[in-house]
């Protein structure tokens, strides 16, 4: 899964980059300008600007938060599946979700903050996650309609990322979209089952469902690019490729006719084709909503962040026999 475009970042946004002081720091500032306008990518241990480091822990980290939040609505089902087949299934999609941030708080960590640090900001909720966790999954419906609308977006969202300016990210993206192609399939497939064989009151679930996730699934590219200052500071650097208003349109274009295959209702009245723009219309955006939970007041909020906090202080007595057996191995071999 994943969080919703990082242009959220507040009162501590990039302005620009700071002052350059010396001719050293400008001669590095000009070859790494000259590495970003060839399309090169930039490496761990390649000298970059402050800024531009501060943006890329804030975007991997949020991300890798995403990855880890987005498993509890799903885990809530994983007993509860229809089949041993669903089950399987969910079991492998939410395992992935584990794998995924791990691979991305490792990304964060090569740009010299701690794994610590970045759980402390998502504990202490000053970091943020992906808005689009911090709604219920109220009927097994849910689990598909995550898949093809949660994940589709993710898709849209993260292949560009493949093709970000710092490398550790765009590696580890590579391996994260192709796993969450087949969250996305098994999603639609899942629905496309229960709409072509089931009840009308299995279909009736998917439909609700679709209601209740369409907006919030395309609020997930975040604000409008005119509300996004910081948006365009990301693009010069090469670490976002597409804008937020494109990915959603081209989401939404590409979502309209697995709709139509599924059988289901898009709950947007003013959903259109536009000959002469090649695309959809659609109806606005309730963004105070978007708003309202990503400053923390959304329907599961409170919930998700205490699950989080209450997994990380379950698991203390782990982390503690890990770090004294790797003392004690350290031991032994400097005896031996």
């Amino acid at each position: 899964m994943y969080t919703q475009a990082m242009d959220t970042m507040g009162k501590d946004a990039v302005d620009g980059e700071k002052t350059i002081r010396s001719a050293e720091d400008m001669q590095r500032q000009q070859r790494f300008d000259a590495h970003i306008d060839a399309g090169d990518f930039i490496e761990a241990k390649d000298w970059m600007p402050d800024n531009y480091r501060k943006t890329l822990v804030r975007q991997i980290s949020q991300h890798a938060h995403s990855e880890i939040v987005g498993m509890l609505p799903e885990g809530n089902w994983i007993s509860r599946a229809p089949t041993l087949k669903r089950k399987a299934i969910l079991l492998a999609k939410v395992q992935d979700e584990g794998g995924h941030g791990l691979y991305l708080y490792a990304a964060a960590e090569t740009l010299g903050t701690s794994r610590d640090q970045m759980f402390e900001a998502l504990h202490s909720g000053k970091a943020k996650y992906s808005s689009i966790f911090n709604y219920p999954t109220l009927t097994w419906a849910d689990m598909g309609t995550v898949g093809w609308l949660v994940d589709g977006a993710a898709i849209m969202n993260q292949v560009p990322i493949c093709r970000c300016s710092y490398a550790p990210y765009a590696r580890a993206m590579i391996r994260i979209c192709r796993e969450e192609s087949f969250h996305q399939r098994q999603g639609f497939e899942a629905l496309l089952t229960m709409m072509k064989q089931g009840t009308d009151a299995q279909k009736a679930m998917v439909q609700d469902a679709v209601n209740r996730w369409w907006w919030p699934s395309i609020m997930m590219f975040g604000p409008p690019d005119d509300q996004s200052p910081n948006s365009a500071q990301s693009m010069r650097w090469g670490i976002k490729r597409i804008s937020n208003d494109e990915l959603r349109q081209k989401f939404i274009d590409a979502t309209v006719e697995q709709a139509r295959i599924l059988g289901v209702t898009l709950p947007d009245p003013d959903l259109k084709w536009n000959e002469e723009r090649q695309a959809h219309d659609f109806g606005t955006i309730d963004w105070s909503e978007f708003w309202r939970v990503v400053g923390g007041d959304g329907p599961c909020n409170r919930e998700r962040l205490a699950a989080r906090v209450k997994a990380w202080d379950d698991g203390a007595w782990v982390r503690d026999a890990a770090l004294a057996h790797a003392a004690r191995q350290q031991q032994v071999a400097l005896a031996a």
